[in-house]
C-alpha cells in the first residue's frame, strides 16, 4: 500500500480519488495543484497542496504520486507534469481496473498508468508508462504501447501492433493488425486505420486517411 498524492483537481483527478478508495490498496492523502490554480485549501476532504511545495509536506522516501491527466496537447502537458514530478524524487503508483482483464498485472504494464474497467490486454503487450486506457477497450496481443498514450473507449488496436509515443485513438477507432502508430497521431472517432501512420498526422474516416495539411498538436 502507498500513501498517493493525486495532480488534479478536475474531473480526471476525481475519478482517480475515487477508482483509488474504492478499488485499490493505496491511500489518498492529498491532492496538488500549481499555486496558480489554488482556490481552496482543499478537495474531496482532502489537503490541497502547492505542487511548488508539495515535497516539503509530503517528502518522496514517504509518499507516491499519481498523475492522471487528460490528453491535451498530445499528451505533451501529462509529460510535463509526470517529468516535474520525476524531478522531485517521487515515485509513481498505476492503477489498474480490478474489472480489467490481463493475466500479468506486474510486468506489462508501466507507471503512472490509469486502466479502466473492461479493458482486456492481452498476452505478450506491453505499456510504456504514463497511458491512459479509458472503459471498454480491446488491446491485442504481441503489441507494443509506448510512453504517453491515450486511448478513449471502444478502441480495438488489433495484434502486432507498435503504438509510438503521444498518440490518441478516439471513441470506437480501430487498428489493423501489424500496423505502426507513428508518434503524435490523432485518430478520430469511428476511424479505422489499415496502413501505417505518419508523425503528428490526424487520420479520420473508414478507412482512415490522413488530413493534409495540419498537425495533430494544431488540433487537440
Amino acid at each position: 500500500m502507498a500513501k498517493v498524492i493525486i495532480f488534479g483537481v478536475l474531473d480526471t483527478a476525481e475519478l482517480a480519488h475515487y477508482y483509488l478508495e474504492h478499488d485499490s490498496e493505496h491511500e489518498v492523502v492529498a491532492f496538488s495543484v500549481n499555486r496558480e490554480y489554488i482556490q481552496e485549501e482543499s478537495f474531496r476532504g482532502l489537503p490541497l497542496v502547492a505542487f511548488e511545495d508539495v515535497e516539503t509536506i509530503f517528502p518522496p522516501s514517504d509518499y507516491s504520486f499519481f498523475a492522471p491527466m487528460t490528453g491535451r496537447n498530445m499528451n505533451r502537458n501529462r509529460e510535463a507534469i509526470y517529468n516535474q514530478v520525476k524531478a522531485k524524487g517521487y515515485q509513481f503508483i498505476s492503477y489498474i481496473s480490478s474489472h480489467a482483464t490481463i493475466l500479468d498485472r506486474n510486468n506489462v504494464v508501466g507507471e503512472n498508468c490509469f486502466i479502466l474497467e473492461d479493458n482486456t490486454i492481452q498476452p505478450f503487450t506491453t505499456v510504456g508508462n504514463n497511458v491512459v486506457m479509458w472503459s471498454g477497450n480491446h488491446i491485442g496481443h504481441h503489441g507494443q504501447i509506448k510512453d504517453h498514450v491515450f486511448f478513449t473507449s471502444h478502441v480495438v488496436m488489433s495484434g502486432h501492433c507498435v503504438i509510438e509515443s503521444y498518440s490518441f485513438f478516439g471513441v470506437n477507432s480501430t487498428i489493423r493488425d501489424y500496423m505502426t502508430i507513428a508518434q503524435g497521431t490523432l485518430v478520430g472517432m469511428a476511424s479505422a486505420v489499415t496502413k501505417d501512420t505518419e508523425e503528428w498526422g490526424i487520420y479520420i474516416g473508414n478507412p482512415a486517411k490522413k488530413v493534409p495539411g495540419k498537425k495533430s498538436f494544431e488540433a487537440y
